[in-house]
């Protein structure tokens, strides 16, 4: 049987539409479930509010969210000139594991993005901070430059604080920039998922966003199930396509785990899986390739997922085997949890192998997730984006939010 799909190309102008900045959702609602929903089911669009959303998913459904936690990633320098230099931490290096970073106690490298970068481009910043009641010396120092990232190593002289305590004391929460303004303190709380729980994020998963304990409530009365998986965002979420073609974009690197339970409940569940945001999506469609991987070299450990992969392998099984695969490894390997990698492009043409509706909000013109949508419906993506424009839809991560059915 043959995975591979023709590789023709895909010219990113074909996937811009006008998007006045009066459509662009600068805060959200007051309250989350009270955004507006757009259906598109069997080529139809109808809406409705969000709270409503248990009377529109498939009955079965198992509803599959991405529990990733903003980090307050973005911090701040002043140099002794006075020039101000902004720290963008991406990823975690020394450690690379997010968790034996942010819990570091006494220093840990990233990958950063450097605001300001060319009034920095050697020596160490420093700021004094204060906790309990005692003050310290945080320091960065550049270590490489790599295009526009920065290698930056992270250190200060309190032993009993971690770095996630010091972004927390000192780093902003980094919202979207196409939001125009600066972090206000309700981002804080607006801005993270009510089931947010693994630190790691510098974006939030914002389909999420839409969900509240009530709404939960109504998924059990229609007995739909849930379960959750962890996509660590990287802030090239944002990076809008700037090639002429798809081919020539290079996506990013981002870090998922999924427990052994999980992978077992998408196995009983295959067929009737609901992925809530594009984050959820990319994870739950990589999980196959993995498990096709471990099928055909069951002693294998290559957990990464290159973008074109799904364009280029030419073998394929069903997706119950490459989950049974998975759970096979895990338990040969005695682990509870899958850790891997995935750059995996979904673009028009691409064959969906777990995911059987999306949760998503509306998404910046020629971006990388429009093309996931476009991929999903069709090719209606235009319909749906005419329909929400038309309709009064507020758009990009604190707007409204849709429900895609296949």
């Amino acid at each position: 049987m043959n995975n591979k799909v023709d590789h023709q190309p895909i010219f990113i102008d074909s996937f811009d539409y006008p998007l006045p900045d009066e459509r662009i959702a600068k805060f959200p609602l007051t309250r989350r479930d009270d955004s507006k929903l757009l259906v598109y089911q069997n080529a139809s669009i109808s809406e409705s509010v969000f709270s409503t959303i248990a009377d529109y998913l498939p009955k079965d459904s198992l509803l599959v969210y991405n529990n990733t936690r903003v980090i307050q990633a973005r911090l701040i320098f002043h140099k002794d000139t006075g020039a101000r230099i902004e720290v963008f931490c991406l990823e975690p290096l020394i450690p690379s594991d997010y968790v034996l970073s942010l819990g570091a106690t006494n220093g840990c490298t990233w990958k950063c993005m450097v605001g300001n970068a060319k009034k920095w481009k050697e020596g160490t910043l420093s700021k004094t901070l204060e906790s309990g009641g005692k003050t310290f010396t945080f320091t960065a120092e550049i270590l490489h430059t790599d295009d526009n990232t920065h290698t930056v190593h992270f250190s200060w002289d309190r032993p009993d604080i971690h770095f996630a305590a010091i972004l927390e004391n000192t780093g902003e929460l980094p919202i979207p920039p196409y939001l125009h303004r600066k972090t206000e303190e309700s981002d804080l709380t607006t801005y993270q998922t009510v089931y947010s729980k693994i630190k790691g994020s510098v974006a939030a998963p914002t389909a999420g966003l839409h969900f509240t304990p009530e709404v939960f409530e109504s998924l059990i009365g229609k007995n739909i199930e849930t379960d959750e998986l962890t996509l660590h965002v990287g802030a090239g979420t944002f990076q809008p396509v700037k090639t002429a073609t798809i081919d020539e974009h290079r996506m990013h690197t981002e870090v998922i785990s999924v427990n052994r339970s999980t992978i077992a409940h998408l196995l009983q569940k295959s067929g009737n899986i609901i992925a809530v945001g594009t984050t959820s999506v990319r994870t739950l469609e990589s999980l196959y390739y993995i498990g096709l991987k471990l099928f055909l070299d069951p002693s294998g450990t290559d957990f990464h997922v290159p973008q074109w992969l799904p364009y280029k392998i030419t073998a394929s099984i069903p997706t119950t085997q490459a989950l049974q695969a998975i759970l096979d490894y895990l338990d040969t390997s005695n682990l509870h949890t899958l850790h891997a990698e995935t750059q995996i492009m979904i673009k028009p043409g691409y064959n969906f192998h777990l995911v059987n509706g999306i949760i998503t909000n509306f998404h910046q013109p020629k971006s990388t997730l429009l093309l996931l949508v476009s991929a999903f419906v069709n090719g209606k993506w235009m319909e749906i984006y005419d329909y929400a424009l038309a309709n009064d839809f507020r758009f990009l991560s604190y707007g409204d939010s849709s429900l895609l059915l296949r």
